[in-house]
Parts: C-alpha cells; sequence; structure tokens
C-alpha cells in the first residue's frame, strides 16, 4: 500500500530535514560512498577508505556528515562500526532525483 502524501502536507521542519539530506548527498565523493553501500551493504570507514582510494580522515569526514543529516547510521561491533543506509527510501529519492533531472 503506498501513501499519497500532498504538498499542503509537509510542513517546513519536514522540509528542512529533507533538504538537508539532499545537500549532504549533493557531493561526489558521498554519492561514491552511497553506491558502496547500496543493496544493504555495510562498511567500516577503512574499507569505504581503501575502495574510494582516499584518506581515511577524509573518508571519516564524510561519513560524519552523511550521519549526521540522516542518511547514514551506524553500529558499533567490537573494534569496527559499520556504516549503513539509514533509510531504505532512499533508493527512491535517488531515482526520482534522477528522473526530474533528466531534460526533456
Amino acid at each position: 500500500m503506498t501513501v499519497e502524501i500532498k504538498v499542503k502536507d509537509l510542513d517546513i521542519e519536514m522540509l528542512e530535514r529533507a533538504a538537508g539530506m539532499l545537500r549532504a548527498i549533493a557531493h561526489p565523493l558521498r554519492i561514491a560512498i552511497l553506491t558502496h553501500l547500496e543493496e544493504g551493504n555495510r562498511l567500516t570507514v577503512t574499507e569505504i577508505h581503501q575502495s574510494l582510494q582516499i584518506e581515511q580522515s577524509t573518508a571519516s569526514h564524510h561519513l560524519g556528515i552523511l550521519k549526521d543529516k540522516g542518511v547514514l547510521a551506524s553500529q558499533r561491533e567490537g573494534k569496527n562500526t559499520y556504516y549503513y543506509l539509514k533509510h531504505d527510501s532512499l533508493r527512491n529519492i535517488i531515482d526520482c532525483v534522477s528522473k526530474c533531472s533528466i531534460s526533456h
């Protein structure tokens, strides 16, 4: 069952949160991080910085921004912290943005 939300149902706080998430996503390195975390993947900062061939501090910085804006969540297991997409519906947002940005 799909719930249809109309513009009139959105409040300013919800829109601000969504805008913050979209601003956080709108960075080439953060998009690259998200592609590695799609499909339910859970990765450590080490796995991310090695796969993207960037400094660990850079990966940590961008992961922190994504987590702060509610895009990612993390879970500590022993010495490792695993990062993953906080919302399964994030894929829908990315699909929507890509469809809306195609010029006709």
